[in-house]
């Protein structure tokens, strides 16, 4: 395409789309192979002359062999291969003269020309922005003047032009971007100065050397001073045109371009390639600095982000992309930071523009004030706040410390709900201080003034941010005091007022007093609203906090995952089977059930049990790696490759006829009450499970992939408890990004040996975690201190048994004495009498502590017990004792800390080996964990396929390095790319620059290995043939081929899963009453319809869920619901109610599922969506849609087809109740719903039989249930059934 000019501009620009999509997709191997040769080396061809060449050569060695190949592949290959290295060699050169004319032609020549620009800086800045594609490219751009030329031309200047402009500011971020490209090794800030320190002492240099005479000013000047543009351009002024091309032929620089290229090498060219090689620029750090985390209504207004709403594919944007690879660590950082900050300020801003629409701000007569006529939940109109104090600026900075404010809110007109809502805010939640005017219908204008346009059209004058400090009552009292405000009687009174204290944002509120000295008007004198958020929406600041202090700083990453997270070198590098720390042997306990199981576990590797052994035994099992000589040499080998085997999801086959030593030993004996007994493993787990969690156990990094149902909870949960029990000294940090999936995890943990005082889970969530303990900071500091004294009652009972005076049992420090007098001192004479003991009877008599095991289980000493066995009892009944003073010397610090904080701090910090929180509240609490001084070893992250990239990341940099690195050995991640990805707002931000891509989806992508759950036992293999497709080998566990409630149809249904066609009910399918709030109420009637059908039969409540596609059809099917089935004791409510978003990671028996669109596919056609929709099921699957709708999706062509292989109208069977007889090959007579309609009739028939039948079995006794009613006639009359 650079060199066939007759092409026309439309079709370049497709052509120019198509490189773009291939040089974002080099995880593929044939794009990889033909897009390797066009970025080679072999292009420095093209550069300004050979001394430039040579330069580059003299400074990286390195680079003389690649360029000596390219030479010689060419000088070998035939008359086809030269013609095609020649290509290789142009294209790009020719493509940027070609780029370069055009930005020179007359405004206006060509519509697509600007267009076609804008596409070629994306390319450009596509290449740059990957190590492998910028590694030469980068040289050429700067040799050929890119920059200078793109900022000389005419469609820069153009005014409307900005995205332009914006595309050319991303470019020169890249192309001067604080890395070495040919080495990839990041330059830190100091570095950065340093190396243009050097290009500047090169030009004084020069100056001094060749131009004494004129620039020996610039030659003695400070580096600051030539930093500057305006100096440096001062400087230069003195030299004639012919001067500034001799100064640039010196520094290399290139002055002469081909004719086609429309370039004019004068003298303002020719000044700013100077000028842009010298000036200083800000690195990426300094970007992220200085852009504030706290909107105002500029920053959400920026003509940047609102050029982001509008986007639909035609065109680039001005944004980064979160690509395949990235430069450096610090890259993927800035760029996750300005596409996190872009998409919370989208949301911000929808948010004020929804509550203010709902205000309705209207102008009342000129200088009265504005009215509001709606009213919003989230926003509430106030009187202009109150400025309490200005705290003095801290040591180094020039705003204040904070601006403490005072807000009166009215709620008097406020019901109860929504006015606890606004009771319920909590310190440091974020609000916004809105000042609003009547909105202005004026035309909105291009650009230049499309912020301003834009806020004065929605009512926005002024947007500020504050932190909540504390919510008074009218009367100045904390709202924390409960009953502060009841009478004599009891009775509280309705509130009127709420005083809200607040810290306003210093930096905006220096800049406007700074404004308001000036002149212009106080913003605070015009704060009319106040806006809140919902709780999980509105963690924005303090995430942006920690992605920005991350930024910042130079984050190191562990040596051994660094490679592998940016993308480059071996993708199995960071696999245990190439890491040098590999453990030999591992205890994996209760992991394998059986010696049976065992061999099955581990195919194509021979068990061996340990010379001790005579033959099989059973658990637990310690197993030791006994890899052959000529093995090793082959893995070793297999490194060399890369970017060929293995394909993206592939995983280092293991070395054929590996053998595997195992041995066991004896558990101990941990004492005689039954709460001493170890809690063991009954998961059968099937090989790849085994290898999963033999995978993770061992140091480096493990990616599980989990179709549904194939028990990757149960995987992570072995994992850790391996972890825990191996390595005592090591911390495990648990990671989902739900609170519900983490609490699922969180409860398997607990069921486990695992001590419960070394859980801690963090976060709200906590609260609906169901388990008897509480496992918050505060829980778990409580329940030290209640632990403290039940043991120390056992301490009072050991003195009892000693016969020993004085309060032993008051506190752990007099414990502890009591123990190094007594008990030790005891243990050791009885300890040195076993030694000697021939008798049985002997060691029973001299046992010590016979009074304090008075409550065990009895007799403590079975009659007739060996000796051996005898002396093994005594040492458990020890252990127990001993682990009492064990665990009173870990709470004795707790009798020290006095206050609840440091308790929390010192349990997160010293006591907690496995803590779990969620993504975001490891985002938001980096700063305050890592202070804490938080060490760990391991993390397990689920969902990791739902997480953004970033919150990914953030759990692996959350402590101090030690020594320069940081201590993490291990990283398990457990999820599913085929399954949703992290949800995002804007669809710029998700589709264009690739903000939904997780961590988990680019590890897969770049071949890392993976370990591919294959067995599923969560649905009836029908039910699993509906997505079974979308996985290479998914198979079926035998429990569910062979278990009763797998086998047995579901009561009065045909088929176990249907898709049912809804037509338009009352002539009316989807709705959307507002913006993406899509709504269907055939459809929703019919889910309820379905739902009391199922209840009729005697289905259990707890054993439906309902899942829509649409929030608004979840709140339209939870409408009907309680319209119908709350109040009516025959039908209730089902256990759940949701979206297919909500809902991934549950299951449930049976699933009634609403695809509500009925005019177009719509955001579900993502099959990754339908695919969690279809895998909720365990039993039964009823699937509501429009056919000729979602039949004639292409994406989901191999599901629907599935669920067309039944008919698309319902059918069901009389005479059944729940549970059913019949099994699924057993036929049963059918008959048909005709619709909507139809199925109300026939419920309706039934409820009344069933309430008939009901009062006839009160009235005769009798309680038989009824059989479903026959289905309605054509002529019956009938409706929906009502509540």
């Amino acid at each position: 395409m650079s060199l066939d000019s007759s092409l026309p501009t439309i079709l370049k620009i497709y052509l120019l789309s198509f490189l773009i999509s291939a040089f974002q997709s080099l995880d593929n191997g044939l794009v990889r192979k033909e897009c390797a040769p066009l970025l080679s080396i072999s292009m420095w061809h093209n550069l300004s002359s050979e001394e430039a060449r040579i330069a580059k050569f003299e400074e990286h060695p390195q680079l003389k062999k690649p360029w000596r190949a390219a030479g010689k592949k060419f000088d070998v290959a035939d008359a086809g291969s030269k013609d095609r290295q020649r290509f290789d060699r142009l294209w790009l050169c020719s493509m940027i003269q070609d780029f370069m004319r055009r930005l020179y032609e007359p405004v206006g020549i060509a519509s697509d020309n600007l267009l076609y620009c804008e596409r070629f800086i994306e390319l450009l800045t596509d290449i740059e922005s990957q190590l492998p594609t910028r590694r030469y490219a980068n040289t050429l751009l700067q040799d050929l003047n890119v920059l200078p030329a793109i900022r000389l031309s005419s469609l820069f200047s153009e005014e409307q032009n900005g995205l332009l402009r914006d595309l050319f500011s991303l470019l020169r971020h890249y192309m001067y971007f604080s890395v070495d490209d040919y080495t990839g090794i990041p330059f830190s800030q100091l570095e950065s100065y340093d190396n243009h320190c050097k290009i500047l002492a090169r030009l004084q240099r020069t100056a001094f050397k060749h131009f004494e005479s004129k620039l020996t000013i610039l030659a003695l000047s400070n580096f600051a001073s030539i930093s500057d543009r305006s100096d440096l351009e001062g400087h230069l002024a003195v030299l004639t045109h012919e001067e500034l091309v001799r100064l640039c032929s010196i520094l290399g620089y290139r002055t002469a371009y081909p004719k086609g290229s429309g370039l004019i090498v004068n003298r303002e060219f020719l000044l700013e390639i100077i000028l842009s090689t010298h000036e200083r620029r800000n690195t990426y750090q300094d970007v992220a600095r200085e852009l504030s985390i706290c909107p105002t209504e500029s920053t959400l207004f920026e003509p940047a982000l609102l050029r982001n709403e509008t986007y639909d594919g035609s065109g680039p944007l001005a944004i980064p992309k979160l690509n395949l690879q990235y430069l450096t660590v610090g890259d993927f950082l800035w760029r996750s930071f300005i596409l996190h900050r872009c998409e919370a300020f989208f949301e911000i801003r929808k948010n004020m523009e929804d509550a203010i629409k709902r205000l309705q701000p209207r102008a009342q007569r000129p200088d009265k004030g504005i009215n509001f006529e709606g009213f919003s939940r989230m926003a509430i109109p106030i009187p202009k706040p109150a400025i309490l104090d200005v705290a003095m600026p801290k040591v180094g900075e020039d705003h204040p410390a904070f601006v403490r404010a005072e807000i009166t809110l009215d709620v008097s007109s406020l019901n109860d709900g929504i006015r606890s809502e606004w009771d319920a805010l909590r310190p440091d939640d974020t609000v916004f201080l809105l000042s609003v005017q009547a909105p202005d219908d004026s035309t909105r204008r291009p650009d230049a003034v499309l912020r301003d346009s834009t806020a004065r059209e929605v009512g926005l004058r002024h947007l500020r941010v504050a932190d909540v400090v504390q919510v008074l009552d009218e009367k100045g009292r904390s709202l924390r005091d409960a009953g502060s405000n009841q009478n004599e009687d009891g009775y509280v009174p309705r509130p009127r007022l709420r005083r809200l204290l607040v810290n306003l944002d210093p930096k905006a509120y220096k800049s406007d007093r700074e404004n308001a000295t000036k002149g212009k008007p106080d913003i605070y004198e015009s704060i009319n609203v106040l806006v809140r958020r919902r709780g999980r929406e509105n963690n924005f600041k303090a995430v942006l906090t920690t992605i920005q202090t991350l930024t910042m700083s130079e984050v190191p990453i562990p040596a051994w995952l660094e490679e592998v997270f940016l993308g480059y070198g071996d993708p199995t590098s960071a696999n245990y089977a190439n890491l040098a720390n590999r453990i030999k042997s591992i205890d994996f306990r209760d992991t394998f059930l059986d010696w049976h199981h065992l061999v099955q576990s581990l195919p194509g590797k021979t068990v061996e049990p340990d010379e001790k052994a005579s033959s099989s035994f059973g658990p637990p099992y310690i197993l030791e790696s006994v890899p052959i000589d000529a093995q090793k040499d082959d893995a070793r080998q297999s490194k060399k490759r890369r970017r060929g085997e293995p394909e993206p999801g592939s995983r280092p086959e293991a070395p054929s006829h590996e053998s595997v030593k195992a041995s066991t030993y004896k558990p101990l004996n941990n004492g005689p009450y039954p709460t001493d007994a170890p809690r063991t493993n009954r998961v059968r787990f099937t090989p790849t499970q085994a290898e999963a969690i033999i995978s993770g156990t061992q140091p480096g990094l493990t990616v599980i992939v989990g179709p549904p149902g194939t028990g990757k909870t149960d995987v992570a949960t072995q994992i850790i408890n391996n972890l825990y029990h191996n390595f005592p000294e090591q911390r495990t940090l648990l990671i989902a990004r739900s609170n519900q999936a983490l609490n699922q995890l969180f409860q398997k943990i607990m069921v486990l040996d695992i001590d419960e005082r070394h859980l801690l889970r963090l976060g709200h969530g906590e609260e609906d975690l169901v388990a008897d303990s509480d496992y918050s900071k505060h829980g778990r500091v409580e329940s030290f201190l209640e632990n403290r004294t039940r043991y120390l009652v056992e301490v009072d009972r050991l003195a009892a048994n000693f016969g020993a005076p004085g309060a032993h049992g008051s506190s752990c420090e007099t414990a502890d004495y009591f123990n190094a007098v007594y008990v030790k001192p005891a243990w050791s004479r009885f300890e040195s009498f076993m030694e000697g003991a021939e008798a049985a009877s002997d060691v029973i008599d001299a046992f010590p502590f016979h009074a304090y095991f008075s409550n065990a289980p009895q007799p403590l000493f079975p009659p007739d017990a060996p000796l051996d066995v005898v002396k093994e009892i005594a040492t458990g009944c020890f252990r127990h004792i001993v682990r009492i003073f064990t665990e009173l010397e870990d709470i004795r610090p707790f009798e020290i800390l006095r206050s609840p904080r440091e308790k929390a701090n010192y349990l997160l910090v010293k006591e907690a080996r496995i803590v779990a929180m969620t993504s975001t509240h490891a985002a938001m609490r980096r700063q305050e964990i890592v202070g804490l001084g938080f060490h760990y070893e391991n993390v397990v992250m689920e969902e990791a396929a739902q997480i953004t990239e970033i919150e990914n990341f953030i759990p692996l940099a959350m402590q101090r390095p030690k020594a320069g690195e940081l201590p993490l050995q291990r990283v398990v991640l457990c999820g599913d790319h085929l399954q949703n990805s992290p949800i995002v707002q804007n669809v710029a931000f998700g589709q264009y620059a690739n903000l939904e891509q997780s961590l988990f989806l680019r590890l897969v992508r770049l071949g890392v290995p993976t370990v591919n759950l294959d067995q599923q036992g969560r649905a009836r293999p029908s039910l699993a043939e509906l997505y079974r497709w979308r996985y290479e080998r998914l198979g079926d566990l035998p429990a569910v081929q062979s278990e009763a409630e797998f086998q047995v149809a579901n009561a009065g249904f045909r088929h176990e899963y249907q898709f049912i066609d809804v037509p338009d009910y009352k002539d009316v399918g989807e709705s959307e009453p507002t913006p993406h709030f899509f709504q269907n109420l055939g459809e929703a009637e019919y889910a309820v319809a379905i739902f009391q059908y199922m209840r009729l039969l005697g289905y259990p409540a707890s054993k439906i869920s309902i899942l829509a596609t649409y929030a608004g059809q979840r709140s339209l099917i939870r409408d009907v619901l309680n319209h119908r089935c709350a109040k009516n004791r025959l039908f209730g409510l089902p256990k759940t109610v949701t979206t297919v978003d909500q809902y991934q990671g549950e299951q449930n028996d049976y699933i009634i599922l609403s695809l509500t669109r009925s005019s177009r596919v719509g955001y579900l056609r993502d099959i990754r969506r339908l695919t969690v929709a279809l895998s909720r099921a365990r039993l039964g699957l009823y699937v509501l849609g429009r056919r000729d709708v979602f039949e004639s999706c292409y994406e989901l062509k191999p599901a629907i087809d599935r669920l067309l292989k039944h008919p698309d109208r319902l059918l069901l069977t009389h005479g059944e109740m729940y549970p059913a007889t019949r099994t699924l090959e057993q036929d049963a007579e059918s008959f048909e719903m005709e619709g909507v309609e139809h199925i109300g009739k026939y419920v309706y028939q039934m409820t009344q039989a069933k309430i008939a039948a009901v009062k006839g079995a009160a009235t005769n006794g009798d309680a038989e249930p009824t059989p479903a009613a026959p289905p309605a006639e054509e002529g019956d009359e009938g409706a929906m059934p009502e509540g």
